[in-house]
């Protein structure tokens, strides 16, 4: 099922996804660094439509391993470290902006570093799982090699093969962030939680299949939340419900 409100369409994954969503407990707002489509307008109108729904409201943006992403991409240690802090001071400021912009009455927006979590006892024994599941779960591993190449596919100039390097730093970067969608109630002590991104991930079928396995949470959902003028895609439309 696609919901449209008057700025965006959301796109629960699942059934239960659509359930969490009407719940309105709590969304959380994933930002890539380096992002165009995560402007300070973006970020604006995104606050807007979150606080119409949800009782609260976080961004939470990728600073961990991002230096080495650059380094791995073919720039020195030096330039890799200076450009992954400007890149992470000018996402932070458009957040910032664009929160202050859309002035939410009554609600509180936390913005946080992915850093911010590291102490977390619950987001330290996720992350402890997801390199677990790294190392001794084959289905899980090559679902996250899908989002490796997803990540890194476009970023690789002339279509040169990954290296094993840049492999490991990717997957560095995913592993940081797979914890919010785990259990972000957890992490956060909220009710329940939609992660949010404007992709559909790879590893979402995986995370949200039944069986044994690395699991997201019960009370953990996932969305595609896009501008209501994008169209969609096949991959968007794949198992949303």
């Amino acid at each position: 099922m696609t919901i449209t409100t008057a700025t965006f369409t959301f796109q629960p994954y699942s059934p239960h996804c659509h359930i969490t969503w009407d719940e309105g407990d709590h969304v959380l707002i994933g930002v890539s660094p380096g992002n165009s489509y995560f402007n300070a307008r973006r970020i604006a109108e995104l606050t807007r439509w979150a606080a119409a729904h949800f009782t609260a409201v976080d961004f939470v943006y990728a600073d961990l391993h991002v230096a080495e992403m650059f380094a791995a991409l073919g720039h020195t240690d030096d330039h890799a470290a200076r450009r992954a802090a400007k890149e992470l001071k000018a996402v932070r400021r458009r957040i910032l902006a664009g929160v202050e912009a859309a002035a939410p009455h009554g609600l509180t927006v936390h913005v946080r570093a992915l850093s911010e979590f590291s102490g977390n006892p619950v987001y330290q024994l996720l992350h402890r799982r997801v390199q677990h599941f790294l190392a001794t779960d084959e289905e899980f591993r090559k679902s996250c090699d899908a989002m490796v190449e997803h990540f890194l596919g476009a970023r690789l100039p002339g279509g040169l093969p990954m290296t094993a390097r840049q492999r490991s730093a990717c997957l560095a970067y995913i592993a940081a962030e797979l914890p919010f969608f785990l259990d972000t109630p957890g992490i956060l002590d909220v009710p329940s939680s939609v992660s949010c991104y404007h992709h559909l991930m790879p590893l979402t079928e995986l995370l949200y299949a039944k069986g044994g396995g690395l699991r997201a949470a019960r009370n953990q959902a996932y969305a595609v939340v896009r501008p209501e003028s994008v169209g969609r895609t096949a991959d968007d439309d794949r198992r949303a419900a």
